[in-house]
């Protein structure tokens, strides 16, 4: 049977982050790749202008119309900045009987606000409940726990059990914003702690990481992986894409990172 994975999220009008990464991200794993799109935003390398939500009837439409027919393997969320749309897709994974891969998204790699404060909670409530991973980098797991940024590995524990106590199944804390040569991330089920590490790249091509990596989890569980399989393998994908993305020239901000790294010949621009 095909993988299929669907996400919900916003478009990124430059590419390299939101509905287009996901969809990326898919493909490059080898998953058929759904949308159901929550916003809108005006955006490029540079950073965000405008972000306009789509009406929660037509989020709520497009979610019936991709469950009803499509046979989902794995659903991502990202961006959802409205209250009353996290609640339409809150009720959509009730309806349809699905967990999600949840990333918070709240800031975006430039710095600009994608979250606003009144949905933080709504996204709290509503759909840590109903993740079956949550992926928060730093600054979003300090949103969550209402804690200051995690500067080790301890406190980085501590707010991945607070997210698990808030309802979601398991925890990967993404120490991208972190400092030091390696990169590290804690994902947390309730048993022991575990580490995943990897070098940590100088680049400014990291647009769209977050997005990536939680989209890669979810293609890895649409094709039949374990959920620690899944995480592992995204991280190793998302490493490589990090790696390659100075191969393209995109823009003239931060940068994308490279979803068809493993494909594309090096030339390619």
């Amino acid at each position: 049977m095909t993988a299929i994975a669907v996400t919900i999220a916003g478009s990124d009008s430059g590419g390299g982050a939101g509905i287009q990464a996901d969809l990326k991200t898919f493909s490059a794993l080898g998953a058929y790749g759904a949308s159901v799109i929550t916003a809108i935003t005006a955006q490029n390398t540079r950073g965000v202008t405008v972000v306009e939500d789509i009406s929660p009837a037509i989020v709520e439409a497009q979610i019936d119309a991709v469950f009803s027919d499509l046979a989902i393997g794995a659903v991502k969320i990202g961006m959802v900045s409205c209250g009353e749309t996290i609640a339409i897709i809150a009720d959509g994974l009730r309806r349809y009987g699905k967990m999600a891969v949840l990333d918070p998204v709240m800031v975006a790699t430039s710095g600009d606000a994608l979250l606003r404060a009144d949905a933080i909670a709504a996204l709290s409530d509503q759909l840590l409940p109903l993740a079956l991973i949550a992926t928060p980098n730093l600054p979003e797991a300090a949103l969550l726990t209402g804690r200051a940024i995690a500067t080790d590995e301890a406190e980085m524990g501590r707010q991945a059990e607070f997210i698990l106590k808030a309802g979601a199944r398991s925890v990967l804390i993404k120490g991208g914003h972190g400092h030091g040569p390696e990169a590290t991330d804690i994902f947390f089920d309730g048993g022991d702690p575990v580490r995943l590490t990897a070098s940590r790249i100088e680049t400014t091509n990291d647009h769209g990481t977050g997005c990536t990596l939680s989209a890669a989890i979810a293609a890895g569980l649409a094709g039949g992986m374990s959920l620690a399989d899944a995480v592992i393998a995204a991280k190793d994908y998302l490493h490589g894409a990090i790696v390659a993305a100075g191969d393209l020239k995109v823009g003239q901000g931060r940068g994308p990172v490279h979803h068809f790294h493993r494909w594309w010949q090096p030339d390619v621009r």
